[in-house]
């Protein structure tokens, strides 16, 4: 096992089955309804924890199980390995993209939006490997999709849910990564979107050893915009904060975090995004991209480039 992930979190579409832009009401609606739910709230075998402050923890992470199925060499020279590893007791497929070097280099986890596999997710790869990055690229845990209510009914009978196992497998991933050969396993960055990218925030707030994260048309939930009086379920509350980036953004300082948005996505609004840049410490950068892609835009690529420049300096 690496040196990755011991107690971390010091501080301690369709793209979703709630829609994004209604979520803030739709959260305060399951707070006030939440408490017909029995409330028992101890992990299992306290491996991960919740903190008053809503913030997620993992006390370890076993040793790192993975196999390499299948190379393949491209007609550019990178290699790609097909690959699972075990996260929680489930088998994560992965794809790992190494360019061809004669150092070590940098790696990059590569986090999905909801509904887009592995293999569909080739474009930031691609790049990646084009620049002189390594990078693995996962199937999330039903394919990025959230179940918020599902998640919380899980957490108030002290089991744990998905969204935090989906937090796991990307520091599991960032581990893979790094034992690979001709990675640098101390230059690590997480890169998400979407949905995907509010679980890269996550990680890499709890995981100290994550370089920095970039997070591509993605947002909060502006939690803090909950009016918290006693119509409110203080624990459903907690669990809600748990899983919003925004409420992570203060422990990635001094690591970097960059953000890229669409103008006029149609699927994350661009004021939310806005809103969760705004929440966060420096150093970080956010850049607008011109028309209405939810997801990776060729007009990103510069900049991204630039970017994860900055963050493995």
């Amino acid at each position: 096992m690496s040196k990755h992930h011991i107690n971390k979190g010091k501080r301690k579409a369709p793209e979703q089955k709630i829609n994004v832009k209604l979520l803030p009401l739709a959260i305060g609606i399951l707070l006030m309804a939440a408490g017909v739910i029995g409330v028992s709230l101890s992990s299992d075998e306290e491996e991960w924890s919740v903190s008053d402050d809503g913030i997620l923890s993992y006390s370890h992470i076993d040793e790192t199980e993975y196999s390499v199925s299948r190379l393949e060499i491209n007609d550019d020279n990178t290699t790609v390995k097909t690959s699972t590893f075990k996260s929680r007791d489930s088998d994560i497929e992965a794809l790992i993209r190494l360019p061809d070097q004669d150092t070590t280099v940098p790696g990059v986890v590569v986090l999905p939006g909801a509904g887009v596999s592995k293999e569909q997710q080739t474009a930031i790869p691609e790049l990646l490997a084009e620049i002189g990055y390594a990078s693995i690229t996962i199937d999330q845990r039903n394919l990025g999709g959230i179940d918020p209510q599902g998640d919380l009914e899980l957490f108030m009978s002290g089991e744990e849910p998905v969204e935090y196992m989906m937090v796991h497998d990307a520091m599991v991933a960032a581990d893979v990564l790094g034992e690979q050969s001709g990675v640098d396993s101390q230059n690590i960055a997480m890169l998400g979107l979407s949905n995907g990218g509010r679980f890269a925030i996550i990680a890499t707030a709890i995981d100290p050893d994550i370089k920095g994260v970039v997070a591509i048309s993605t947002s909060g939930y502006d939690m803090d915009n909950i009016v918290v009086d006693e119509s409110i379920d203080l624990e459903a509350y907690r669990f809600y904060r748990s899983i919003d980036p925004d409420n992570y953004l203060a422990d990635i300082a001094p690591r970097r975090i960059v953000m890229f948005h669409s103008v006029n996505d149609s699927i994350i609004p661009f004021e939310t995004a806005q809103k969760t840049f705004d929440k966060a410490n420096e150093p970080k950068a956010f850049y607008h991209v011109n028309g209405s892609t939810h997801g990776y835009s060729a007009l990103m690529a510069d900049d991204l480039q630039n970017e994860l420049a900055i963050i493995f300096q």
